[in-house]
């Protein structure tokens, strides 16, 4: 099997404020979702190569699965497959448990950010791929796809909608994105409550000239991978 598969998620009822702002300036709506589809495209056939590599990497240093399916909450509340190539060990949720169980100050980080700086899980290659942000370059097919965007929210989880509380209704009014203010303002060196309020800012404040800016300032993100782990 190429791709493994998580449990699927249930769609969440779309309110009033995801009314408003689909409603919102359907032209500009409409030439963001163009810019998504010919950047995705156009990425797709610059890197088309590297993906090749890196999906070759992957099996022949750590086997099958070469993509992961993590189930990612987007646009209206509905459940999407968010594309990933495999970072991880096999057992993945195995090895998290036994490694919580036996560290209590990982336990603890674990439950406040639902990330880990130092995570058992991550093979070698893995931690590469996630140093340089490659191993989210088959997101470019969610974009394609109409399931994300090049620049929205953090994708999230159906656990993480109660961290959003009433902030879960700007979320959920656009696609979640490859890239945004989370990403480019020190992803995982910022408070999980910082994350919310940008993802919230974002929606409220959207603009093509906003994605283009976050695109710009997501370029010198990457190359330093600040707050990636």
């Amino acid at each position: 099997m190429l791709i493994e598969r998580s449990a699927e998620a249930t769609a969440i009822p779309l309110n009033d404020v995801a009314r408003d702002h689909a409603l919102r300036a359907p032209a500009l709506s409409r030439a963001k979702r163009t810019l998504d589809i010919v950047a995705a495209g156009g990425a797709l056939a610059m890197f088309g190569i590297l993906l090749g590599i890196i999906a070759l990497a992957i099996l022949i240093m750590e086997g099958r699965p070469i993509l992961i399916r993590h189930r990612r909450i987007g646009r209206n509340g509905v459940s999407f497959p968010c594309f990933k190539f495999r970072t991880m060990v096999r057992d993945a949720d195995a090895a998290l448990s036994r490694y919580l169980a036996s560290h209590p100050e990982a336990s603890a980080e674990w439950r406040e950010t639902h990330k880990l700086k130092r995570d058992p899980r991550v093979t070698p290659l893995g931690r590469v791929l996630r140093d340089t942000s490659l191993d989210e370059l088959p997101q470019l097919f969610n974009i394609l796809r109409g399931e994300m965007s090049l620049v929205g929210p953090r994708p999230i989880v159906a656990d993480e909608i109660k961290r959003y509380g009433i902030a879960f209704a700007d979320y959920k009014a656009v696609r979640p994105g490859l890239t945004g203010l989370w990403q480019c303002s020190g992803r995982n060196d910022v408070s999980y409550e910082q994350r919310v309020q940008m993802d919230s800012q974002y929606v409220r404040s959207w603009s093509l000239y906003s994605d283009l800016a976050i695109i710009v300032k997501t370029v010198p993100a990457v190359i330093k991978s600040r707050g990636v782990y």
